[in-house]
């Protein structure tokens, strides 16, 4: 009889282990299922967390974006497995299969989609007006900016953002530039404030494409602001009629002649205000212009100009260019 109840005592406990071995992997499946294995989102899901969200309120999202199997499953196994660490407000993209844990680890993260916008130098305030409202995942609506507080360059955005905000990045861009380059400004820069500076900078930009030449053009200018010349820069001919959008065709000599607060040709010094919004490289000539006796310039026919410092020469140069035009078939 001893031998038997041995017997079957071994047998319970076979019998318990078994099942504790049962539940032990059905927990272990449970939690392989809803927290560490594959996800149900079969390709790359966007899912925006807003500002402020709580994590129940992140749940739900996912859970509708389809990336989680539900609400509940996620909290109760974010909760009990997941790090404490708050999840980050932001546009995301969850990849194919991520597991919870993984989601969790992404929105904790804070990498968010970086979604960007490039404002390139010497584009008008009316074109960065255009762009930005162009741009349909951002919302809410922005007046035209002034001229030439707006720094060009790329800038990221999230998803949702609304453009008042990403236009204030900008204008900051533009101050803190502004000033650091301000501070550094050379004795022979001839502008006496910021705003002049950026005026002056703005017809740089517009005259001349090619980056090296910017000290050299600002230069130019600066002397003929000191000598009370008038600076006679065609692009500012051209702002009052069309706020910075191309002419689309040739200056009539009417407009050369139009008095007005722009027109460099009918006026001396500087014009109102800035015809565009000029890159960083354009203020710090103006700031540090070349050191140069030049007082005009003409283009040179290959996409640069060359330089005189009497108007002998100019015409000369002037003539040159002209000939070349000619001998291209061109006017």
């Amino acid at each position: 009889m001893a031998k038997r109840r041995k017997t079957n005592g071994l047998r319970g406990l076979g019998c318990l282990g078994l099942i504790l071995v049962v539940v032990a992997g059905l927990i272990w499946l449970q939690v392989y299922r809803n927290w560490s294995g594959p996800g149900p989102a079969n390709h790359p899901t966007p899912v925006v967390v807003p500002q402020g969200s709580t994590l129940a309120a992140a749940a739900r999202a996912l859970e509708k974006a389809g990336v989680v199997r539900s609400t509940t499953g996620f909290l109760r196994f974010a909760r009990r497995f997941g790090s404490g660490d708050p999840i980050r407000a932001g546009e995301y993209e969850v990849p194919p299969h991520a597991s919870a844990k993984e989601v969790l680890a992404l929105l904790q993260s804070g990498k968010t989609v970086q979604r960007l916008v490039t404002i390139p130098e010497g584009m008008p305030s009316i074109e960065v007006y255009d762009r930005l409202n162009a741009e349909p995942l951002l919302t809410g609506k922005i007046p035209v900016p002034p001229e030439g507080s707006v720094l060009p360059g790329t800038y990221s955005f999230q998803r949702g953002e609304r453009r008042g905000s990403v236009l204030k990045r900008m204008q900051a861009a533009m101050r803190d530039t502004l000033q650091r380059l301000w501070l550094e400004r050379k004795a022979n820069s001839v502008v006496s404030s910021k705003e002049d500076a950026l005026i002056l900078a703005s017809i740089v930009e517009k005259e001349t494409g090619v980056p090296a030449e910017r000290p050299m053009v600002a230069g130019v200018y600066s002397n003929r602001l000191r000598a009370g010349m008038r600076l006679q820069a065609d692009p500012t001919i051209i702002y009052p009629m069309t706020q910075g959008r191309p002419l689309g065709r040739r200056i009539k000599l009417s407009e050369v002649r139009a008095v007005n607060d722009y027109n460099t040709y009918a006026m001396a010094g500087l014009p109102k205000g800035p015809i565009t919004n000029p890159g960083r490289d354009s203020i710090a000539a103006v700031l540090a212009p070349a050191d140069t006796h030049a007082l005009y310039f003409v283009a040179d026919g290959k996409g640069g100009h060359v330089f005189a410092d009497n108007l002998k020469d100019h015409n000369a140069n002037v003539q040159r260019y002209y000939n070349l035009r000619k001998a291209q078939g061109t006017r």
